[in-house]
C-alpha cells in the first residue's frame, strides 16, 4: 500500500545548513485530515533519578521504530525527545500507528517497567485551538533527513495528552510492537571539549514571533561559528565494547521465544556485529568504517519541535554564554529555557538494514539529558 504519508512529506524539499531552520517559507502546513501523534514517558524525571536514562531513551525511540516499522519503512515526520516522541502520519497510515502505539505502550510497560503515555490528535483538533503544525525536512548528511516541526501543534497535543484527552490504551498483555532494528550497543560518549549541554528553548506565553525567531537564530550562529562546540559524538565512531551495555534491552526489544534465547540470539550476533568492527573487516557491501561514518554523520542531537533541542559538547565558557543570553532574553518575555550539564552523551540507534545509509541514531545526555532539561525549565516557570 503507498500511504499519503509521501505524497506530502516526501514533497517536501530538504533543506541544509541548520542555521536556516526558523525560515518559515522551509515550512508547509500538516494536510487538515492528518493526525499528529505523541508519546511520553510518566514520571521520567523518577526514571531518570534512579538512573534508568538507557531505559527511558529506549522507550522514546520504540515510539518511532514500531511506527516506522508498521508503515513499512514509508516516510513520515517524527521528532525524538528523549522520554518520547511526536510524529504526524496520513489517513491510510492512521489504523497502523495505532495499533503500533498501543503495542509500545504494552511494551514499555512489560519489558521496561515504565508507563508509556501515547495519544494521536486530528490535525482539525489541533487547527480548531488555533495551533497549527509545520513541517520541514532537515538534512544532516547525504543520507538521511528528519523532521522539523513548527506552529505550535505538537505543544498542543502534548498537553492534550497529558490531560487525558485522545488517549490512546495499551494494547492487550502479552503484544509485542515490531521493533527490529532498534538497539543500544554503543557505549557512552565522554565530552571531548569539557562538557555535554542538553538545550532546551520554547517561546515564551505570547512572546513576539519574530522575537523568538532571533533568539533561536542566534544561539545557532554563535554555536555553529564556535570552535568550542559541537556534536557529541567522536568523529571515528561511538565507542563500541564487549558485551555490549544494551545487550538486556535489545533482547526484550526482539520479538519470540523465551527471553533466555532472545538474549542469546542478541549476545551471538553482537559478538559477530563486534568483530567485525573492531577489526574493519567488510561483509560483502558491508563496510564498517563506512558505517561508523554514517553513524556520526546521521546523529540525531539537534532539532526543532515548537522549540530548539540541542545536544552539545561544548566548554563552560560557552555553555556560560549562552545561558546568559537566554537569560536576557527570557527576562524580556520572549523564551523559557532548561539547560541541564553533564559528563557523557549516550547513543540509541534505528538501524533497520546496515545496507542501506538512511539509519538515523538518536542523541540524548547521559544523565538525563532532555528530561533534566525539561525538569529545569518547569521549576523557572514556578
Amino acid at each position: 500500500m503507498a500511504g499519503g504519508s509521501e505524497i506530502f512529506y516526501g514533497g517536501i524539499p530538504v533543506f541544509r545548513g541548520f542555521a536556516r531552520l526558523m525560515d518559515p517559507a522551509l515550512y508547509a502546513p500538516l494536510p487538515d485530515d492528518w493526525t499528529v501523534g505523541v508519546a511520553d514517558i510518566v514520571e521520567s524525571t523518577k526514571a531518570i533519578a534512579a538512573q534508568r536514562y538507557k531505559a527511558v531513551n529506549m522507550a522514546g525511540a520504540a515510539v518511532v521504530a514500531a511506527v516506522t516499522n508498521a508503515l513499512e519503512g514509508r516516510e513520515f515526520p517524527f521528532v525524538f525527545g528523549g522520554d518520547g516522541a511526536s510524529f504526524a502520519v496520513a489517513p491510510a497510515d492512521l489504523d497502523r500507528a495505532r495499533e503500533a502505539l498501543a503495542a509500545t505502550a504494552r511494551w514499555v510497560h512489560d519489558d521496561l517497567d515504565l508507563v508509556l503515555r501515547v495519544a494521536l490528535v486530528p490535525m482539525a483538533a489541533i487547527r480548531a485551538a488555533g495551533a497549527d503544525v509545520r513541517v520541514a525536512r532537515f538534512g544532516p548528511s547525504a543520507n538521511l533527513s528528519y523532521a522539523m516541526f513548527s506552529g505550535g501543534g505538537l505543544a498542543y497535543a502534548d498537553a492534550a495528552m497529558k490531560r487525558g484527552a485522545f488517549a490512546v490504551d495499551p494494547a492487550p498483555q502479552g503484544t509485542q510492537p515490531d521493533l527490529s532494528g532498534l538497539s543500544c550497543r554503543f557505549e557512552v560518549m565522554p565530552s571531548a571539549r569539557g562538557l555535554i549541554l542538553s538545550v532546551l528553548v520554547l517561546p515564551a506565553k505570547n512572546a513576539d514571533p519574530a522575537s523568538f525567531r532571533k533568539v533561536i537564530e542566534d544561539i545557532v550562529v554563535r554555536i555553529e561559528n564556535s570552535p568550542d562546540a559541537g556534536r557529541p559524538v567522536p568523529a571515528s565512531g561511538p565507542p563500541l565494547h564487549w558485551p555490549p551495555q544494551g545487550m538486556e534491552y535489545e533482547a526484550r526489544a526482539r520479538r519470540g521465544g523465551p527471553l533466555a534465547l532472545r538474549r542469546a540470539v542478541v549476545l551471538t550476533f553482537a559478538l559477530w556485529a563486534y568483530t567485525l568492527m573492531r577489526f574493519n573487516i567488510p561483509v560483502g557491501k558491508f563496510a564498517p568504517k563506512r558505517y561508523l561514518q554514517q553513524v556520526v554523520e546521521n546523529s540525531d542531537f539537534r532539532k526543532f519541535d515548537d522549540g530548539l533541542r540541542m545536544i552539545l559538547d561544548c566548554t563552560p565558557e560557552l555553555a556560560a554564554d549562552i545561558e546568559q543570553r537566554l537569560a536576557a532574553a527570557a527576562a524580556q518575555g520572549i523564551v523559557r529555557y532548561g539547560l541541564h550539564e553533564e559528563d557523557a552523551a549516550m547513543m540509541t540507534c534505528f538501524t533497520p538494514s546496515v545496507m542501506r545509509a538512511d539509519h538515523v541514531h538518536f542523541i540524548d545526555g547521559a544523565r538525563g539529558g532532555y528530561a533534566s532539561a525539561a525538569t529545569v525549565l518547569k521549576a523557572r516557570a514556578v
